[in-house]
């Protein structure tokens, strides 16, 4: 789709959120996939030993980390879009806004010490 002829700034904008919560939600599928057939392919019993099999490949973890980055700006690009669309004081937005921000800049940072801990 070419986008240089979209004049209107606001328009970009929802293209490149709509752009990003596609290809950020094909990774999380892809991931999802690649999860369910490591574990329909493997021949151990479903518990930790497989869990920490599947998760200890240095590629793994990174794959893991990327995944959970590309849930969060996903869950970012939802959210901007509902405050845009749905809250109209701007303090409001702009408090909803840096809630939304610190939280799941906190979850991405639990979830990554929790990975480094594994």
């Amino acid at each position: 789709m070419n986008t240089s002829a979209i004049k209107n700034p606001a328009s970009k904008t929802a293209l490149r959120h709509w752009k990003g919560q596609r290809y950020t939600a094909a990774l999380i599928v892809v991931y999802a996939l690649l999860i369910l057939l490591q574990l329909i392919f493997n021949k151990s019993p479903l518990g930790y030993e497989l869990w920490a099999g599947i998760f200890s490949p240095v590629w793994m973890r990174l794959l893991t980390v990327a995944v959970v980055l590309a849930i969060a700006w996903h869950a970012w690009l939802g959210m901007c879009e509902i405050f845009m669309d749905y809250i109209k004081p701007a303090n409001l937005k702009r408090g909803l806004h840096v809630f939304t921000a610190l939280w799941l800049a906190a979850s991405v940072a639990w979830f990554v010490s929790v990975l480094l801990k594994f």
